[in-house]
């Protein structure tokens, strides 16, 4: 059996030398194309969805392209390539059907387009600042400071909330306040004037000044709804703003409920 192998070797040393060559070159030719996107993306703003798509679609093109010369080098039946190809198939189906579940999901998020990179979203109970849309995981920065990779099953079975529009992140959080206070106190001695400090001292009135409106009564009390105006793409800005204004406005409902 060595000495057959050691045959086949000395008969078909060309063939692996040009099989080896052309993997080669088409690998070098995928790493300068990809280069020649990543620059030419940058140098016409091109949303990085879009640079991830082209990137894909090459590497399916060079895979392609380097199987295809590979099998015709060495003069290989189509049966083989069917028997090959059903055997991949196979091995992937019982090993990695959640790599390949979530290369599906990942041309869908691509495709689709629910979000885009720099938008805010918030994805089932998860929510963050898109950074980045791989053919596996949807990158979140969250308001923890940290990076999630998202599962792109995870993103496609999800209800998605694209908190971006017009430019701005429109970030609404809950702040509740009990009876004991009118609601024209709440409005006219809290939070009015919680935003203007907040809309004159925190962002210098650089930014679109916050909205607020009561959103439910109930027995236990009313909840309000804070609507923030922070530009796209600066979520880091948002995590600090958010709690600098529920503290100027706990502030003031302590001040009223002093002077009360």
């Amino acid at each position: 059996m060595y000495e057959g192998v050691v045959e086949y070797l000395r008969l078909n040393y060309m063939k692996f030398a040009w099989s080896i060559a052309t993997v080669l070159l088409v690998c070098t030719v995928y790493r300068l194309l990809v280069g020649f996107i990543k620059k030419k993306g940058q140098e016409l703003e091109l949303e990085p969805h879009i640079r991830n798509i082209v990137r894909l679609l090459l590497r399916v093109f060079a895979i392609v392209i380097a199987t295809t010369t590979v099998f015709n080098i060495f003069e290989l039946p189509t049966n083989v390539f069917l028997g090959s190809s059903a055997l991949i198939g196979a091995a992937l189906g019982f090993g990695s059907s959640q790599t390949i579940n979530n290369i599906v999901a990942g041309f869908y998020v691509l495709l689709s387009q629910p979000f885009k990179v720099k938008d805010y979203v918030k994805i089932g109970d998860l929510e963050g600042q898109v950074e980045e849309i791989s053919i596996n995981y949807t990158s979140l920065y969250t308001p923890t400071f940290n990076l999630l990779k998202v599962p792109n099953t995870q993103v496609m079975n999800s209800k998605i909330l694209n908190l971006t529009h017009e430019g701005y992140i429109k970030y609404t959080f809950k702040v509740n306040f009990g009876h004991e206070l009118t609601e024209e106190q709440v409005m006219d001695e809290i939070i009015k004037p919680a935003i203007e400090e907040f809309h004159d001292s925190c962002v210098n009135g650089e930014f679109r000044c916050p909205e607020a409106y009561m959103d439910v009564v109930d027995r236990l009390g009313k909840t309000y709804m804070i609507r923030l105006f922070i530009p796209k793409g600066e979520a880091r800005t948002l995590y600090t703003m958010q709690p600098a204004l529920t503290r100027l406005i706990m502030r003031r409902y302590d001040d009223v409920r002093a002077v009360k």
